[in-house]
């Protein structure tokens, strides 16, 4: 099965736009997990079976696990993902971006090593650094281009192109990703709810691409105005993720169960918000 296949089932066998997104800080591990060689794997174990019934994606964020040399647990977190929900996709966001011999380098990690059912790219380098990742016919590429953070403005928003057609970079980007290579129907975009009208216009340039829309929860988005600006003709089109606000929604021995309730209710406002 395709990516493109499995997310679409997904999303209506789950009826949710809710990616769940896995940021396991060792500083903000519940107590009975501190501390422990696996507690970083415990805890997204805990988080991913708390919150799957409500989820259509994962998304492991590679630098908490790199970032304390726990690149062990992301591998067994995987491992758990695909063994126990095998028609849940997995997006691992590295966001990598090189030229083509090391993107290849970067795919197969993606890939190979972690079963990855799609990565986060970075197209500034060009066709030739993200091609090496279509080589995987059956996995998905989510390229980066209106993101969620503010200092997106400092290059995304910039006019680019003629004067008979001015256009802004990022959705120079997103034409480039739907009409040069998207043509396997392996490649979506990563747009922040921070800025719906963007997310609006993306659509409409893209209108049945994925969107990775992160911005909701802790950084703010609205969620209504997320759905409204990015659903796709089918009512779905977007994996919504939430990583802070779900994941550590509880602190103490009862992590799991609050995870599980904001998950419910991201995923419950997510579907109220749809058309």
């Amino acid at each position: 099965m395709s990516f493109s296949d499995k997310l679409h089932a997904r999303w209506h066998a789950s009826n949710s736009m809710l990616c769940v997104g896995l940021d396991p800080d060792p500083a903000r591990l519940p107590a009975e997990l501190a501390g422990q060689a696996d507690g970083i794997e415990q805890f997204c174990r805990q988080i991913i079976d708390a919150t799957a019934e409500y989820a259509c994606a994962f998304k492991p964020q590679i630098a908490y696990f790199a970032s304390a040399a726990a690149e062990n647990q992301l591998q067994a977190v995987m491992d758990y993902l695909r063994t126990n929900y095998p028609d849940i996709p997995v997006v691992l966001d590295a966001k990598r971006g090189d030229i083509g011999s090391t993107a290849t380098h970067y795919a197969r990690e993606a890939f190979d090593r972690y079963g990855a059912d799609a990565v986060t790219i970075n197209p500034y380098m060009g066709t030739d650094s993200i091609e090496p990742y279509l080589a995987w016919a059956d996995r998905g590429v989510f390229v980066l281009c209106r993101t969620s953070n503010p200092g997106g403005d400092d290059f995304q928003s910039l006019s680019v192109g003629g004067t008979d057609e001015p256009a802004r970079l990022y959705e120079a980007v997103a034409r480039m990703a739907q009409d040069r290579w998207n043509h396997d129907r392996q490649v979506g975009l990563v747009v922040g709810a921070t800025y719906p009208t963007e997310l609006a216009r993306i659509r409409q340039l893209a209108p049945a691409m994925p969107l990775l829309v992160p911005g909701i929860g802790a950084q703010g988005g609205d969620v209504q105005a997320t759905v409204q600006a990015g659903q796709d003709a089918d009512g779905f089109g977007m994996l919504i993720n939430s990583s802070r606000a779900i994941i550590y929604a509880g602190q103490d021995a009862r992590f799991a169960a609050a995870a599980a309730e904001a998950a419910r209710a991201t995923r419950d406002a997510i579907n109220a918000a749809r058309s």
